[in-house]
């Protein structure tokens, strides 16, 4: 916009006028959100245990139909709650999709903007940030985060000067597929840092014995990314035909395996948020069920686990 304002500015002001006509069903949520389960980070601030996720899912170039089918995802994420919506300058097109997306809908106050810098994209970590707002269109990230570790030295130095500067809101680091998990510790262990960003599901659970217990000791938030594992979980226990446990609805409240998952993931008092992707919305609304009460208790998810490795 070129008159000052941002558009979660602007629809702060607009109030239940244009607002309400640009996005008109994010009135609806006020009903259940004393239902969705948000999760204390960074002294008093909460979040929605469920997030969105863009790997692969919105890298989908200029094709205005699969623009427009993204734009739906995003409507629908903040139909249902949603918070934070995480993407990278590795994932190709999807910060400009989520601009287009933004653009289309409206920026509602709920949104936690999530972006990385990483140095195979060129420039330094404040040019980077630069570019991924205007991309996203939007006036400052509430999280940024270094991405896979790639010369986390000098871009955390930087991005602490930015959120010392009120540039950026908080900052973090990320791995993914296990990788580097000694390393990811030292830095937890020793830097001062917002959020980790971390892979774990139900099958891939080497998080739980080190870097879970320290970002509880440390006060750090984390999301899990690859909650499907890549999709990968769903696909094989659909391959399956693997029935949900006659339990998971009264010890849990799921109805689908998409809730069974991820109601693992979040239930785990270390995790903040995980960061599903997905390029449907009906799977959405799948994933978006899974941050609705009630959560498995510790004695229910180690049933999970132990009903999961049976099948």
């Amino acid at each position: 916009m070129n008159n000052g304002f941002t558009r979660r500015q602007c629809l702060k002001l607009l109030g239940g006028g244009l607002a309400a006509s640009v996005m008109p069903s994010i009135r609806l949520l006020a009903a259940n959100n004393d239902e969705r389960l948000r999760k204390t980070f960074s002294g008093d601030q909460t979040l929605p245990v469920i997030g969105l996720g863009t790997w692969r899912t919105f890298n989908v170039g200029t094709d205005p139909q699969l623009l427009d089918d993204r734009a739906d995802i995003v409507r629908a994420f903040f139909e249902r709650g949603g918070g934070m919506i995480d993407s990278s300058p590795m994932y190709g097109s999807a910060p400009d999709v989520m601009g287009h997306a933004l653009q289309q809908h409206g920026t509602p106050d709920s949104l936690f903007s999530a972006e990385k810098v990483w140095s195979p994209a060129g420039g330094s970590a404040e040019e980077q940030v630069t570019d991924l707002k205007s991309r996203w269109q939007v006036d400052r990230f509430d999280l940024v985060q270094v991405h896979n570790l790639t010369d986390w030295r000098e871009h955390l130095a930087v991005l602490r000067e930015m959120k010392a500067e009120g540039r950026v809101g908080h900052i973090g680091i990320t791995t993914s597929h296990g990788r580097r998990h000694e390393a990811f510790e030292e830095i937890m262990a020793s830097e001062d840092i917002d959020f980790v960003q971390l892979t774990y599901n139900i099958t891939h659970r080497e998080v739980e014995d080190r870097l879970l217990p320290l970002a509880e000791e440390k006060g750090i938030a984390v999301i899990a990314n690859r909650p499907y594992d890549g999709g990968s979980l769903i696909r094989d226990l659909k391959d399956r035909d693997a029935l949900l446990p006659d339990w998971a609805g009264a010890e849990c409240g799921c109805s689908t395996w998409a809730e069974f998952l991820l109601k693992f993931i979040v239930s785990h008092p270390a995790v903040t948020c995980a960061i599903p992707a997905t390029t449907q919305v009906a799977h959405l609304r799948e994933n978006m069920r899974a941050g609705l009460k009630p959560m498995p208790s510790a004695s229910t998810r180690e049933k999970m686990v132990r009903y999961i490795e049976s099948l």
